[in-house]
């Protein structure tokens, strides 16, 4: 992991505050990238949730691309993503 990265992990990990947490994103992220962030956590949940990959295509507009990085990250063994989403549903 570069250092930058190790520095954002850092800051929020320290930070519990959910609003601190947002106005560091939108900080640092452009309005796309929040958008495209925030279509990918919409991606997993549904692909978590049994919805198949062409039906979420259609619904939220995207390329079969998108989704089937999140359907693998999803099938790793220990998935990080997994658990968090798991987390939320």
């Amino acid at each position: 992991m570069n250092n930058n990265i190790k520095e954002i992990c850092q800051f929020l990990a320290e930070n519990d505050d959910q609003k601190t947490i947002y106005k560091f994103l939108e900080s640092i992220l452009t309005p796309t990238e929040m958008k495209t962030l925030s279509s990918r956590w919409q991606i997993v949940k549904m692909l978590d949730r049994g919805v198949p990959q062409r039906k979420i295509a259609k619904e939220l507009h995207l390329s079969l691309c998108k989704i089937t990085r999140g359907s693998k990250e999803l099938k790793k063994r220990n998935s990080i993503l997994k658990k968090a989403v798991k987390r939320f549903q």
